[in-house]
């Protein structure tokens, strides 16, 4: 009979796992302690609730009575959820790496009692075939080895913490040059997939931080081709089935190599790094069909993943009644029958891909189920031609067909949603909303972007001021990790160009300290994942390679460089070419490896930008001023507004503005670079001019 030790948890995962007849641990000293005093080793097993993977693999062993008493009887089981602890998983991920070549969840690890890893695989079948070892079997096995050949075990675990004590030092060197940029550009080049769009064959994933460093790379130097490819891939991840057309918001990712067939589920943080990069894409392009998507992503974030105190929740499952992209997928009656119109269903079937037989396999079986995944074929520009209408007729009609979709498909049964709040994650979204009321003048997604930095500030920290990482079930808890602070303050800088609310600087400014006093590495530099205090890991995690998302150093090495030009304060331009530095030759080596420090790296090197716009913000030549420095994509930019009710604290935070002041009662914009500023100027087209260049003819007219 097991304890359901998970049942009192915050986390939606291990409370999925509550009942199993595997008798869980969550991760901590109590278990750590049982492990020793039964002198067994540990099952570590992690995962995250909208992972369709570790739901297979549920059902087939962690529900079962057999494969249960195995792990129950010859060890201690550990139930970790990634998202909780991306320490955790960060240490145990390259535990696995180093020894599978691959990585991915669920992940699953044997440990002595000690917490050192000496097998590692991800998903494991129930029993053994095909040349894949089986849970039962293997567990049995590794038991029977720990009682008869422990040292064999024991001298494996050492091996690999060997290893792992290495795996997260980076190599220093002098800070690089920008041909560092062109050499991250001829390799993303070269890995491009000139026929679909993205980087790579099957499974393809968005890396939105690959696309934001073309964006750079493509606007300062010019290389038409670096855009092609960003406009290339969004068009084709926006048209594809990774795109929810009913509902909006991307899925995970696609798991064939045109973008057609999606993992089913949604990420908050994938929705903040796409929107980013949209917004990016749609002021250096002006095509409308980028802003709209950003849009879009914002509508998605707004009705369905935003908690009633304004954070932001985690992820929506892949799964629906137990099978995956149930709620997503249509029958072509189902299709017809939400429309409730066969000659404007009719219609549309061809343009999103409706067949009578389906079109959607699934992934595991390659079965067809005879239901449809919606793509957009060809853009809505094509089919208007085809059709005899115009675009505009055509998006109309689209409106109308969508809306009935999304009422028919809103009394499905909707995949689980992980209400849980994560810190680093609302960041990001923090960052994409403030940025895109900013980009596309929309007041209420700055409004969402206060409200959860507020609630990240208010219900999200200790007593002692420190973040926490995870909200759930009405409390906050576990210490905060790098991530969290550099998104989060990331999220701060971002919302402070929205609002110029001093507060948002201030805070961002503190929360930086209180990063380098607790992660910072002061003997090779960089930031640690874990902080000083952490203790529960058998080594310390440092990590630098963009993942799913950025990692901690990257976004830290873009915040320190924008605090510096915000406020002038040099400890933070110091910091900078420290964290460069320390990773600069590991970074050399694999620059594609690296593109969103490399983002930061662009910022450190190129001659950027600082605009102090002097002028109050209620007034039309103060909103016309910002207007004309925000009109553009404007990379590595400082901009501040200073005006008679923020003067005082802004001349606290940044002493430099002090003296800089409206000209003859005029909003006036001081422009900034290398160190030394022009003459103020009061006429917003002349700003618009020395900040963007001329505007050209019809730019914002592309679809």
């Amino acid at each position: 009979m097991t304890t359901r030790r998970l049942a009192g948890e915050k986390s939606p995962y291990l409370q999925q796992h509550a009942n199993n007849p595997v008798d869980w641990y969550p991760w901590g000293e109590a278990a750590f302690a049982a492990a020793k005093k039964r002198d067994v080793p540990i099952f570590l097993s992690i995962g995250y609730a909208t992972c369709h993977w570790c739901h297979v693999m549920e059902k087939e062993s962690f529900e079962d009575v057999e494969a249960a008493d195995v792990l129950n009887d010859g060890f201690v089981p550990i139930k970790v959820d990634r998202e909780e602890r991306p320490d955790v998983d960060a240490v145990y991920m390259t535990a696995c790496q180093m020894l599978t070549g691959a990585g991915g969840w669920p992940l699953t690890l044997f440990l002595t009692p000690d917490r050192k890893p000496f097998f590692a695989a991800t998903y494991l079948p129930k029993r053994s075939g095909f040349g894949r070892p089986g849970l039962i079997d293997l567990g049995r096995k590794v038991s029977q080895l720990w009682k008869e050949d422990r040292g064999k075990l024991l001298e494996a675990a050492g091996g690999i913490l060997g290893h792992l004590g290495t795996a997260f030092g980076y190599d220093a060197d002098r800070v690089p040059g920008t041909d560092l940029f062109d050499a991250a550009y001829t390799q993303l080049e070269s890995a491009f997939d000139a026929e679909a769009g993205g980087f790579g064959g099957a499974p393809k994933f968005p890396t939105p931080h690959r696309l934001s460093f073309l964006l750079l790379h493509g606007h300062r130097t010019g290389n038409s081709r670096a855009l092609e490819m960003v406009d290339q891939t969004l068009s084709a991840m926006r048209l594809g089935g990774i795109w929810d057309h009913v509902g909006f918001g991307f899925h995970r990712y696609a798991t064939d190599q045109r973008w057609f067939l999606p993992h089913f589920e949604k990420m908050c943080y994938d929705q903040a790094l796409l929107a980013c990069v949209y917004l990016e894409a749609g002021q250096i392009t002006g095509r409308r069909l980028f802003l709209q998507t950003a849009e879009e992503i914002f509508d998605y974030v707004g009705r369905d993943m935003t908690a009633p105190e304004g954070g932001f929740y985690a992820a929506e499952d892949a799964d629906s009644e137990g099978e995956e992209g149930r709620f997503y997928v249509w029958t072509r009656d189902q299709f017809r029958a939400a429309v409730a119109d066969n000659e404007l269903a009719r219609r549309w079937e061809p343009i999103l891909g409706v067949a009578v037989g389906g079109n959607f396999a699934e992934e595991a079986t390659g079965r067809q189920t005879g239901a449809n995944i919606l793509s957009m074929t060809r853009p809505l520009s094509d089919w208007a031609e085809t059709l005899g209408c115009t675009e505009g007729e055509l998006a109309g009609e689209w409106s109308i067909v969508r809306e009935k979709l999304l009422q028919a498909r809103a009394g499905r049964v909707r995949p689980l949603r992980d209400e849980k709040i994560l810190t680093d994650w609302n960041g990001l979204m923090i960052a994409a909303l403030a940025s895109g009321s900013r980009i596309l003048q929309k007041p209420e997604y700055g409004h969402a972007a206060r409200r959860a930095a507020g609630f990240v500030l208010e219900k999200m920290r200790g007593a002692d001021g420190r973040l926490l990482h995870r909200y759930g079930g009405g409390e906050a808890g576990i210490d905060a990790m790098a991530d969290d602070y550099a998104f989060f303050i990331g999220g701060l800088l971002a919302l402070y160009r929205t609002s110029f609310d001093p507060a948002h600087l201030a805070a961002a400014s503190s929360l930086q300290q209180q990063m380098v006093d607790d992660f910072w590495d002061d003997a090779q530099g960089g930031f640690f994942l874990s902080a000083s205090g952490a203790a529960d890991l058998p080594v310390r995690p440092k990590e630098l390679y963009d993942g799913a998302h950025p990692s901690a150093n990257a976004v830290a090495l873009e915040n320190l460089v924008a605090l510096f030009r915000l406020t002038g304060d040099p400890r933070w331009e110091a910091r900078a070419e420290q964290l460069a530095a320390a990773v600069s030759g590991t970074v050399r080596r694999q620059p594609t490896a690296f593109t969103r420090l490399l983002i930061g790296l662009d910022a450190m090197l190129r001659p950027g930008k600082e605009i102090l716009v002097a002028g109050e913000p209620e007034r039309s030549d103060t909103r016309t001023m910002l207007e004309a420095v925000n009109a553009r994509y404007l990379p590595a930019s400082a901009v501040v507004l200073k005006s008679g009710g923020n003067a005082a604290r802004l001349a606290e935070l940044a002493p430099y503005t002090r003296g800089m002041e409206p000209i003859d009662g005029r909003a006036a914009a001081y422009i900034c670079s290398n160190r030394s500023c022009d003459r103020p100027e009061v006429d917003p087209k002349t700003v618009f001019a020395r900040l963007h260049g001329p505007e050209p003819h019809g730019r914002h007219s592309r679809s």
